[in-house]
């Protein structure tokens, strides 16, 4: 009874210690996503700033890497809206056929839809917005109040890169001069496996999220899909959720292809995400990921769910590269305790 009684206020402390914790987060959330943000930025160019640094002073190695950052993202994004303003008129006339060829796939067999059943579903939907017009324009006006804080954590994490390219290792030095003797050692030792396990999988999932893109784009391309460009661009943003983004991503690409083209095609592209997750689940992630990141799928499985369920999209992003630096950070503290 005493040893479960000192295990039972150890964990009720350890669990409230926890809750407070992520009560504060929550508290200070966009602090702790430009943080968060600032970080993988951090990861991802410091090659390129150490590479720099060898022939430029830190401060304009940091300064071109940020730069060559800022100006890949904007490029791309204005690709991205000069592809569909140029597809845009075709596609209204492709989709509205394609709109009207599904609903007569649908009234044959097997599915034997009544005829103007796709008919009432779009005047439902007329009826629908002009009933509830004063709230979606309520939520267009919140999607501006949005927009400024992405703004703001955009720049905000913009601002704490550029404090973690210039002089983190310092930083990190200064915090661990901070502590007392005996804790600068473990604490050191949890610091240096928990930044090697975070930038391990920033840069492999970039490189994994990258290449599903390329061949989503390939892929989508030779079959003549329409707004190829923005749907490889979600496959890439969508790949940064394991196991559930790229299966959602290449499902929208699978309505696209559906309207424009036809079940045909569509049937080819949901075979595209059956051999893209065979792909990624048995030789992206084994060979990008073994060194940085050694969890069960089941673990991510688990952590995406439990991720989104309690932050949404964003804990479902965060949510594996947290564990996986806990994971590391309790592999480096238990491994002196097993040689001695």
């Amino acid at each position: 009874m005493r040893t479960a009684a000192a295990y039972g206020w150890r964990l009720l402390v350890v669990g409230a210690a926890v809750y407070v914790v992520f009560v504060v987060l929550g508290r200070f959330h966009l602090v702790t996503l430009a943080v968060f943000l600032g970080l993988v930025l951090t990861a991802l160019l410091e090659p390129l700033t150490n590479l720099l640094g060898r022939w430029l002073p830190r401060a304009a190695a940091v300064t071109v890497g940020l730069l060559f950052g800022v100006l890949l993202l904007v490029g791309v994004l204005s690709l991205i809206g000069a592809n569909v303003a140029d597809e845009w008129p075709g596609l209204r006339l492709v989709f509205t056929g394609g709109v009207e060829r599904i609903e007569r796939w649908l009234e044959g067999p097997p599915f034997r839809l009544q005829p103007g059943s796709l008919s009432h579903l779009q005047e439902w939907i007329s009826h629908f917005v002009s009933t509830n017009r004063a709230n979606l324009i309520n939520t267009a006006v919140s999607g501006v109040g949005r927009l400024a804080e992405v703004l703001t954590v955009s720049v905000l994490a913009l601002f704490c890169s550029v404090f973690f390219l210039h002089s983190g290792a310092r930083m990190w030095l200064w915090f661990g001069g901070q502590l007392p003797e005996r804790g600068r050692r473990p604490v050191g030792t949890a610091g240096r496996a928990a930044w090697t396990t975070f930038t391990g999988y920033t840069r492999g999932i970039v490189l994994i999220a990258a290449t599903n893109a390329v061949l989503v784009g390939v892929v989508l391309f030779v079959l003549g899909v329409p707004l190829v460009l923005p749907l490889a661009v979600l496959e890439f943003f969508a790949a940064f959720v394991p196991l559930i983004g790229s299966p959602v991503a290449l499902a929208v690409a699978a309505v696209v292809a559906l309207a424009a083209k036809g079940p045909l095609v569509a049937l080819l592209v949901i075979l595209l995400i059956v051999l893209i997750g065979q792909l990624e689940g048995h030789v992206l992630h084994p060979v990008v990921m073994s060194r940085a990141v050694s969890l069960h799928p089941m673990v991510v499985a688990l952590a995406v769910v439990c991720g989104g369920v309690t932050a949404g999209v964003l804990g479902a992003v965060v949510a594996v590269p947290l564990v996986s630096v806990v994971w590391s950070v309790y592999g480096a503290l238990r491994s002196p305790r097993r040689s001695g």
